[in-house]
């Protein structure tokens, strides 16, 4: 058996995980300093009620509550900087998050900014915060991004499109509570979405050049919650085992990321998202069967494992067609000709996507004629 490779991780907190547990979010967040709360949310959560929820939640356990509404998917500075507007005007000191990846990246900008001031632009790369950060609650209402488990914050530069990836172990939240049931109120075009971007999370960290044997052990836990679950949630949407099992193969994954990193399919995403507005999780479903086969000749072995495959050689292209039937199955489109994308600007969006820095994790070695070579057999 091989040496395993040296790591270093850090746990970040505490996670609870139950059916209901968004009643008990203010009893949970007492064992937090604080008591001016800035509950970040996003205006499309209203119908749901969980905002109000986790509001009244709160107040009964004698918490101030401020909410910021006004969440848009990929959050710019924009959306940053009103947060933190509202924050100072309430003077709050404890911030909580309820909502999906968008309201957790804004959340943790709104942190940066709030404590340490400038812009979110000066926390580009990780551990540039110098100052104390708030102590933080994450409540996630879809199984996709795992924000929650991750200290990174991702926020949209406003002029490029381009995401930033902004990390600070002291803007991770000190609590995530799972709750599964606040997931049945996802649209079936978000619980596609955002479960092909969860899958696309374990496949990648299983892989990637950073992963150790604590991250893999999260990713092939991430995947095998989510494999077999996610077609059930599409079928059965009020199936709350399935939906159970998203939500943790969903945060499994995020705590694969933290304690790794992802690859190149996250790289030729972002551009996609930055030209043509494609939802993240749409640009993910369409990217990641070309990507793994484009790793297939580093990271077979790795790729059998995932699928139960006994043969590294056949592995990729039996795991590619699983998550082609997957996308398909979700009703995502297939190719970048079906999201309209002109095969003219395919040479730029490499160019971009090498620029990503996820790129520089991926198990096989890329460049910008590599990426362009994917994103060629995904047109």
């Amino acid at each position: 058996m091989a040496t395993p490779p040296a790591f270093d991780i850090q746990p970040l907190g505490r996670i609870v995980f139950e059916c209901g547990a968004l009643n008990r979010l203010g009893e949970l967040t007492r064992s937090l300093p604080g008591s001016r709360v800035l509950l970040v949310t996003d205006p499309g959560l209203a119908h749901a009620g969980h905002p109000q929820r986790a509001t009244k939640s709160l107040r009964q356990a004698g918490y101030e509550v401020t909410v910021f509404d006004r969440v848009k998917e990929n959050p710019t500075e924009k959306e940053v900087a009103d947060g933190v507007a509202t924050a100072k005007a309430a003077d709050i000191d404890l911030i909580v998050a309820v909502g999906g990846g968008s309201s957790m990246d804004c959340a943790k900008g709104i942190n940066f900014l709030y404590t340490n001031g400038g812009r979110m632009a000066d926390y580009k790369g990780h551990d540039k915060a110098t100052k104390p950060m708030l102590p933080s609650v994450g409540v996630p209402t879809t199984a996709g991004t795992g924000s929650e488990a991750q200290s990174y914050a991702l926020i949209t530069d406003a002029s490029s499109h381009m995401k930033m990836a902004c990390g600070d172990k002291k803007a991770a939240f000190r609590i995530s509570i799972l709750d599964p049931e606040v997931t049945l109120s996802q649209p079936r075009t978000v619980t596609a979405v955002t479960g092909i971007d969860a899958v696309a999370h374990a496949v990648e960290s299983f892989v990637c050049v950073k992963a150790n044997p604590v991250s893999r052990t999260y990713s092939l836990a991430a995947w095998r919650h989510l494999e077999p679950s996610f077609e059930t949630v599409l079928s059965q949407p009020t199936n709350l085992s399935a939906r159970s099992a998203m939500q943790l193969g969903a945060h499994f994954a995020g705590m694969a990321i933290e304690s790794a990193m992802l690859g190149v399919c996250h790289s030729c995403a972002n551009p996609l998202t930055a030209h043509y507005g494609v939802t993240h999780g749409v640009a993910i479903g369409l990217m990641l069967p070309h990507v793994v086969r484009f790793n297939g000749p580093m990271a077979g072995e790795l790729y059998a494992q995932l699928i139960g495959e006994p043969s590294a050689h056949v592995a990729p292209e039996r795991l590619a067609d699983r998550l082609s039937r997957m996308v398909f199955a979700a009703g995502l489109p297939l190719s970048l000709k079906d999201i309209g994308v002109d095969e003219g600007i395919l040479p730029l969006l490499a160019h971009e996507a090498n620029q990503q820095w996820t790129a520089r994790f991926n198990p096989r070695r890329v460049d910008e004629s590599d990426i362009l070579e994917i994103y060629r057999a995904a047109w």
